[in-house]
């Protein structure tokens, strides 16, 4: 029988981890907004099969990458390259929280990929 203490916790650190990820994204599209770079949009996006991905950053009324956060490694989310394909967004990212930085362009890749948290922060504002 599952564990509720531990169930509690991990469903809390997941949605600590995708809180994180949404106030830099936040902080960001704000950031290119104000520096006149364009005019960017945070979004959920959400089908009616309840396939989701729990960000999309327009820029100037366009997709142009989606976020999938987790807290640890996990297999690479099949609603990314879903989405990525009905929107035509450019990037698709699965950013992993607990994932040590490794030196990589997160924005240099089109298809999905995981990346650690560190390393795509790193490459926003």
């Amino acid at each position: 029988m599952p564990d509720k203490v531990t169930d509690a916790a991990t469903g809390s650190k997941s949605k600590r981890a995708e809180t994180f990820i949404a106030c830099h994204l936040l902080k960001a599209v704000e950031g290119w907004t104000d520096l006149g770079l364009g005019d960017f949009e945070l979004r959920y996006i959400r089908d009616k099969q309840k396939r989701e991905v729990d960000f999309l950053v327009v820029r100037d009324g366009q997709p142009w990458f989606l976020v999938a956060a987790k807290q640890s490694a996990a297999p690479l989310s099949a609603h990314l390259a879903y989405f990525q394909e009905k929107t035509g967004a450019r990037h698709a990212f699965q950013v992993t929280v607990a994932a040590d930085y490794v030196e990589a362009d997160c924005f240099s890749r089109t298809t999905p990929v995981k990346v650690p948290a560190k390393t795509f922060l790193a490459q926003l504002l």
